[in-house]
Order: C-alpha cells, then sequence, then structure tokens
C-alpha cells in the first residue's frame, strides 16, 4: 500500500534483544494525509529500515508499507510497517512536470546609421 501526506511526529528509536538473543531496533513516525478529512498513520521502521529510512516532522513524504496483524491473548494487533518512503521537493507539486522555462526571442538591434548635421528631428 501506498500514502501521501505530512510527518506530524518523529518519535524517538527503540532497541532492545530478542528472547533468542538477536538484537531489534525500530523507529516510528505520525503521517497526517492530505485527505479533506485529514487522517493520521503511525507507521514502524523495523531493523535496517530504521536506519535506511530517515524522516523529520515537516517533510511530505510518499510511504510505502505493508499492513499484519496477528493475534495475542484473544486480542488482534495490526502494524503498519514501512518499507519505502520517498522524501517529496519542497515546492514541487507530486507528478507535475516540470515547466519549461520560457526565453524571449532574440531580436537583432536596427542599424546605426550617422546622422547628418541638419536632419536633427527637434
Amino acid at each position: 500500500m501506498e500514502v501521501k501526506g505530512k510527518i506530524i511526529k518523529a518519535m524517538p528509536e527503540v532497541s532492545g534483544i530478542s528472547r533468542s538473543g538477536n538484537a531489534w531496533k525500530k523507529k516510528e513516525y505520525v503521517l497526517e494525509t492530505f485527505d479533506t478529512y485529514p487522517r493520521k498513520i503511525c507507521f514502524t521502521c523495523f531493523g535496517d529500515k530504521a536506519d535506511q529510512i530517515v524522516l523529520s516532522e515537516g517533510q511530505n513524504v510518499t510511504v510505502s508499507f505493508d499492513l499484519e496483524s496477528r493475534e495475542y491473548n484473544g486480542r488482534w494487533y495490526t502494524e503498519v510497517r514501512a518499507w519505502k518512503a520517498e522524501i517529496e521537493q519542497p515546492g514541487a507539486v507530486a507528478g507535475a512536470p516540470v515547466p519549461p522555462v520560457p526565453q524571449a526571442p532574440a531580436v537583432p538591434n536596427p542599424p546605426v546609421q550617422p546622422a547628418a548635421d541638419d536632419e536633427f528631428p527637434f
């Protein structure tokens, strides 16, 4: 899935050791969509993606993610795990081509002719 929006919160990185002894880390962000009724979506960058995807508050991004749900003690938990984030350039409209800069046509200067002493227009 993919969603566009603005990063409104970047949480600090969290790390630990799993029961099996493996190190893990994750970083969470909150994105607000550009919809008519904006939604807030908290997504996670887990493992190597925590180092590869570095976002800051205020950035406009397009985030690609997977949804995953799992059951624990009769309750279901859903995680939004990002696998790619593209930062949009400021001032650029997504998907819009950059218009070419128009150049003025070259106008040649008229040739200068020396005026006779008695041919002044005033």
